[in-house]
């Protein structure tokens, strides 16, 4: 059996050790208990349909925070996406879907769920909007209204740039060049 002390001569692991003591005893409520302490929702699996993967996908994901990445096309700066994404995430709060919106890139942009089963429902929005380069949505790119002229650009220039470097190659007729100083001394 633990010492009896005084109370005032407790420090801040006595303090934790009665605190973790009270907490034993208290009832939390499956609600309060975070997220990953949480017992998984059960699956109705007569609701799953064999031909769409996406069906599984929804039900193992509600009730879970999920996070989306959204391309803005064109070539928009951090205000442009900040205003566009704004727009969108307005959109989805008047349709009561509870998202938040965090800018990581120029054209970027994070969109946080509470409730993962809503997703596909909310991926299916973001696509068809104009400006909507792709979503991702647990590790599947889905194109959007705006990539499709995007897309074809960076198919071309890539190409184009292999081309060039076997020009340069070809030009420099097997003249090594690099950033090293040259051996020869020249008199000043």
């Amino acid at each position: 059996p633990p010492k009896k002390k005084d109370i005032r001569d407790y420090n801040d692991a006595d303090m934790a050790r009665l605190l973790e003591q009270w907490e034993k005893d208290d009832d939390i409520e499956e609600g309060d208990l975070p997220e990953h302490k949480r017992p998984p929702a059960p699956i109705d699996f007569s609701k799953i349909d064999p031909g769409k993967p996406e069906s599984i996908l929804k039900l193992t994901k509600k009730g879970k925070t999920l996070m989306m990445f959204v391309t803005v096309s064109g070539n928009p700066t951090e205000k442009e996406t900040e205003e566009i994404t704004s727009l969108w995430q307005g959109s989805l709060f008047n349709a009561n879907y509870d998202v938040q919106r965090f800018i990581v890139g120029s054209n970027r942009a994070i969109f946080m769920l509470r409730d993962g089963g809503y997703a596909w429902e909310i991926k299916d929005f973001l696509i068809s909007q104009e400006r909507c380069a792709d979503v991702t949505l647990e590790g599947q790119v889905y194109p959007g209204k705006g990539a499709d002229g995007n897309e074809k650009v960076k198919n071309k220039t890539k190409p184009e740039k292999a081309k060039k470097k076997k020009d340069t190659e070809k030009k420099s007729n097997g003249v090594k060049e690099d950033n090293r100083a040259t051996n020869q001394r020249e008199e000043l």
